[in-house]
């Protein structure tokens, strides 16, 4: 069984209401109408098709809004990390019939989306071999972004920057606005000393800029693989170096082999499909 860090409650309680709240308000008209609220039952997490598992407290967190009380009570037989296979059985939930069928939804959307992206980046990892360290990007589904960056560390992966504020990553359009790379580091350097900068960089010759510019990271943007093993040779003990732009999985060997740093990978959070689990309902 694989261990995580957990996810601090107070990441996603917010989240959990206001995604309760967007699908209940007044109630549930259909289950209202017809299951009894005396009704007891159990429902089971199935997984139904080979995945890494992430989100499993959130999902929890859906019925424990919808029933404060004593009544859900819950049996985990995977938790975060764990590698399962269809047909294996993640969680048990005891709980009033209605609570159940009320939370079903927004539990699954929660733990499908996060164990699909923690299953992609499992997938970019192994390709990677241990030869490079696969990063998440800012591309997140808004207000989701500290759940899906847990998911990245959940699947193996490493987080970039949480967002704008707390690093500088110096981009193309930021090299143009402030009249060109030595002129962006040295306003960045002015702003935050002692904070280390990072650069994109398009060509060598903007690398052999950003290098003259004693840069900590440069960012190889959209390089063919020749350029990029021509950055890390130039780079050699000056500079870190981060690939990224239209990076896929069947590239990732081959990037691994270039001796850069780091791959930034923006699919493994704005595209990796959800994960196939069930929630399946039976009554006691």
């Amino acid at each position: 069984m694989s261990i995580v860090e957990s996810l601090g409650p107070a990441l996603y309680r917010d989240l959990v209401r206001r995604a309760l709240e967007e699908d209940v308000r007044d109630g549930d008209m259909t289950t209202d109408a017809t299951v009894e609220a005396w009704v007891q039952a159990r429902g089971t997490f199935l997984v139904k098709s080979d995945c890494v598992l992430a989100g499993l407290d959130v999902a929890l967190e859906t019925f424990k809004q919808l029933d404060p009380g004593p009544h859900p009570s819950f049996t985990l037989r995977k938790r975060d990390g764990d590698w399962c296979r269809a047909g294996d059985e993640v969680a048990e939930v005891i709980a009033p019939a209605r609570t159940l069928l009320v939370g079903e939804r927004t539990a699954l959307n929660f733990l499908q989306r996060l164990s699909g992206i923690a299953t992609r980046v499992r997938q970019f990892v192994q390709a990677a071999d241990g030869r490079i360290t696969i990063l998440d990007t800012r591309k997140t589904t808004p207000t989701l972004r500290a759940l899906e960056k847990y998911a990245v560390r959940v699947g193996g992966g490493s987080n970039h920057r949480a967002g704008l504020f707390d690093a500088i990553l110096i981009k193309d359009n930021h090299i143009r606005l402030a009249g060109g790379v030595q002129a962006a580091v040295d306003r960045a350097r002015a702003h935050r000393p002692g904070l280390p900068v990072e650069i994109e960089a398009e060509t060598l010759a903007q690398v052999d800029e950003a290098l003259a510019a004693r840069v900590e990271t440069i960012l190889a943007d959209n390089m063919s693989t020749a350029d990029v093993r021509a950055a890390v040779a130039r780079a050699r003990g000056r500079a870190k170096i981060e690939i990224s732009g239209g990076i896929t999985i069947e590239r990732i060997p081959e990037l691994a082999a270039t001796g850069a740093d780091f791959v930034s990978v923006g699919a493994l959070t704005h595209s990796a499909p959800a994960a196939d689990i069930s929630f399946e309902i039976e009554p006691l």
